[in-house]
């Protein structure tokens, strides 16, 4: 077992096209999101285990002989679980006082961090204590992956402790990923701990963190494209409130109330996806103006395409408008109803430009980065490679 302090992050995501056409069998585009959420582990001699996730005012410990009992007896193989281990699930809501009732993000979080926790080290002599810190860039409830971030973070902290991967080498200033097969154990359990958070999650989300770049979905399957470009784009929050249970509801009874008109939407949809896969691999050898333009249209047509299907709202109507109206080209990502957009950037997009479009959008009340897509996914830290202000996060607990 590793005795190292390190950092990890992993990025958030967001859907470039294909959002709700997925569900009906269509090709979806997720993409990394340069907004990561950084977790440092810090050995301790204390015995006592920590979490503290100041983003949303969790901190919790635990003395280690206190988790003791609520191991199981035999480590399971992730590879072989297409489910949570529902009795050590049991035994953690037992020990923390979690109902199923209402769960919030608070009590999800420490579930997941513990889940992950004892399942990772069940066939350990003795349990680790150690202090885990994390400071998110991603705001949470947006639709952005924070919960995946996060628990591809804790996932390939904890498999490093273990021993289960290596430690690549870091140098001064510097990042490193881990291998193929190392990814994918990390992923695997990644997608324990959306599971503890949300009940049958599609498993996009982890993936996207973990390998990063963009990755194609389609009836369950998930393929990473292999060579793509960094695209910069100016994410925006509405932070209006939605329920994304009641927008796939609504999309599926337009579809079944006029089916002859609905099919040929998704159909365009999912011709948009396919396109727009085909101009950004072209654009990984040599991206030129006239890629952009195809990108900007296809951002038009399908934000009209969403529109149609019910998953509209004033609020990325008002995003799309005042974008548009400084040459720049917007769309909802993810259920839409509210929640947040995305904004395609030329590389020479002018910076006054941009400073404009983002005061009149945060004079709205949004929220709004100017980030990238296609980032690298799960990476190892140096300290000195890590932000100034997330270090200090890191430094202060």
């Amino acid at each position: 077992m590793h005795s190292t302090e390190l950092i990890v992050s992993a990025p958030g995501k967001a859907i470039l096209h294909g959002e709700h056409a997925v569900v009906h069998g269509k090709v979806a585009l997720a993409v990394s999101v340069n907004l990561r959420t950084y977790l440092r582990l810090q050995p301790s001699s204390s015995g006592i285990l920590r979490l503290h996730l100041p983003n949303i005012e969790v901190f919790a410990s635990w003395d280690v002989s206190t988790l003791l009992p609520l191991r199981l007896p035999r480590a399971a193989d992730p590879r072989d679980l297409n489910k949570l281990d529902l009795a050590l699930f049991q035994r953690l809501h037992d020990f923390t006082g979690f109902t199923d009732e209402a769960p919030d993000t608070h009590s999800m979080a420490v579930l997941a961090f513990l889940y992950i926790y004892l399942s990772i080290f069940a066939e350990s002599r003795e349990l680790p204590a150690f202090t885990v810190t994390v400071c998110s860039e991603l705001p949470t409830g947006a639709g952005l992956g924070s919960s995946a971030a996060f628990s591809v973070c804790l996932s390939a902290a904890m498999l490093s402790v273990q021993g289960a991967i290596s430690l690549p080498p870091v140098h001064p200033e510097s990042t490193a990923r881990w291998r193929k097969e190392e990814l994918e154990l990390i992923n695997i359990w990644a997608f324990q701990g959306e599971r503890v958070i949300h009940g049958t999650p599609s498993g996009v989300d982890n993936a996207v963190g973990t390998w990063g770049g963009i990755l194609r979905y389609c009836a369950g399957n998930i393929t990473p494209l292999s060579r793509v470009p960094m695209l910069r784009i100016l994410l925006t929050n509405t932070k209006i409130p939605r329920s994304t249970k009641l927008l796939v509801a609504g999309v599926r009874d337009k579809i079944k109330k006029f089916p002859s008109i609905m099919a040929p939407v998704l159909d365009s949809i999912d011709g948009i996806s396919i396109t727009c896969e085909q101009t950004l691999q072209e654009m990984a050898n040599d991206a030129t103006p006239e890629h952009y333009s195809v990108l900007e249209e296809l951002m038009d047509i399908n934000q009209h395409h969403l529109n149609v299907v019910g998953v509209g709202h004033a609020s990325l109507d008002h995003l799309c408008r005042v974008t548009l109206a400084r040459g720049l080209h917007s769309k909802l990502t993810g259920a839409g109803g509210g929640g947040c957009g995305i904004t395609l950037l030329r590389p020479d997009t002018d910076s006054l430009v941009l400073q404009s479009v983002t005061r009149e959008l945060r004079d709205c009340g949004y929220d709004c980065w100017e980030t990238s897509i296609g980032v690298p996914g799960v990476q190892l830290h140096s300290a000195s490679s890590v932000k100034g202000d997330v270090l200090s996060v890191l430094n202060s607990y």
